[in-house]
C-alpha cells in the first residue's frame, strides 16, 4: 500500500508540474487582436515576454511607449496589387526624373559606388533605382512610428508569426543602437533609405561608412552598402547581366515580388548605366 500511495503521489505531483507549465506558457503567450481593444494588454504580455528574451533595457523602454497604429492597420488592409501598363507605371513612379536625378547622382558618387562595385559587383544603376524608386533618394522615409507599426502588427493576427519576428528584430537594433527608439518610417515597419525590414537588417545590413553602427536612414552609404549585400546574397552574380532572362534578374526579383516592379529598377537601372 505505501509503494501504490508513493505512486499515486509522484503522478499527482507530476500533474501539478505539468499544469504548472502549461500555465506558465499560457500567460506568456500573447494574444494578438484585429481591432485596437487588446493591444494594451498584448502590449504587457509581449513586455513580459520580450524580458524573457532577453531585450535590453533600451528595447524595453522602447516597447513599453509604443502605441496602437490605426494608420498601419489601414495600409495593409487596403494593399492593391500594380494593375497598371508597364508604361503606366513608369510614369507614375516618375521614372524620367530617377534616371535624371540617378545619373548626376553617379557621377556625384563615383568613389562610393566604385566602391560597391569592387566589393560586390553591383553597379551603380540598380543601386540607384532602388534608392529611387523607394525613397525619392532618402528624401521621404514614411512619415509612421516604426517600432509602433511593426508592433501593431505583431499584434494584429493577420501576420503576426512575420511581424513578431521583425518586431524583435527592431528590439535587438535599438537595443545595438542601430535603429533609434523615436525612428520615422514606412507604414510596414520599412527602414531607412532603401526601405529594409528590421529583420533583413540584421541579415545583410553593413555598416558601410565605417561608423561602427549601421544607420539605414541617415547614412546613404550604410544603405546602399547592405543593399548590395542584399542582392549579393539572393543571387547576384559579379559581372552578369540583371535585365529580365538575364542571371542577376533572380536577384531583383528577391528584392520585391511584384513582376512590374523588377520591371521598373531593371529598366531604370540599364539607363542610370548607359548600357
Amino acid at each position: 500500500m505505501a509503494l501504490v500511495a508513493k505512486s499515486r503521489s509522484w503522478k499527482t505531483a507530476a500533474l501539478v508540474f505539468v499544469g504548472l507549465i502549461a500555465g506558465a506558457a499560457g500567460a506568456e503567450a500573447a494574444q494578438c487582436g484585429n481591432n485596437a481593444a487588446g493591444y494594451d494588454a498584448w502590449l504587457q504580455q509581449t513586455l513580459q515576454e520580450a524580458k524573457a528574451r532577453g531585450v535590453g533595457p533600451a528595447g524595453l523602454a522602447a516597447l513599453a511607449k509604443t502605441k496602437y497604429a490605426q494608420a498601419t492597420i489601414n495600409a495593409d488592409r487596403n494593399q492593391k496589387s500594380f494593375k497598371l501598363s508597364f508604361e503606366d507605371f513608369m510614369k507614375k513612379r516618375g521614372a524620367d526624373t530617377i534616371i535624371k536625378r540617378g545619373r548626376a547622382l553617379k557621377q556625384q558618387n563615383a568613389a562610393l559606388f566604385a566602391a560597391i562595385e569592387k566589393r560586390y559587383g553591383v553597379p551603380a544603376g540598380p543601386l540607384l533605382a532602388i534608392w529611387g524608386m523607394e525613397t525619392g533618394f532618402g528624401a521621404y522615409l514614411g512619415k509612421q512610428h516604426t517600432l509602433s507599426a511593426v508592433a501593431t502588427l505583431a499584434y494584429d493576427c493577420r501576420r503576426s508569426a512575420y511581424f513578431t519576428d521583425q518586431l524583435y528584430a527592431a528590439l535587438k537594433l535599438i537595443d545595438r543602437q542601430d535603429l533609434r527608439p523615436d525612428a520615422i518610417g514606412a507604414m510596414h515597419g520599412e527602414i531607412g533609405q532603401t526601405q529594409f525590414m528590421p529583420a533583413n537588417v540584421l541579415k545583410y545590413g553593413v555598416d558601410g561608412d565605417g561608423s561602427g553602427h549601421i544607420d539605414m536612414a541617415r547614412s546613404k552609404a550604410d544603405a546602399l552598402y547592405s543593399t548590395a549585400n542584399f542582392l549579393v546574397a539572393h543571387g547576384w552574380r559579379r559581372g552578369a547581366g540583371y535585365q529580365p532572362g538575364e542571371p542577376n534578374f533572380v536577384a531583383i526579383q528577391g528584392w520585391n515580388a511584384a513582376p512590374i516592379y523588377q520591371r521598373a529598377i531593371a529598366a531604370i537601372g540599364k539607363a542610370i548605366d548607359g548600357n
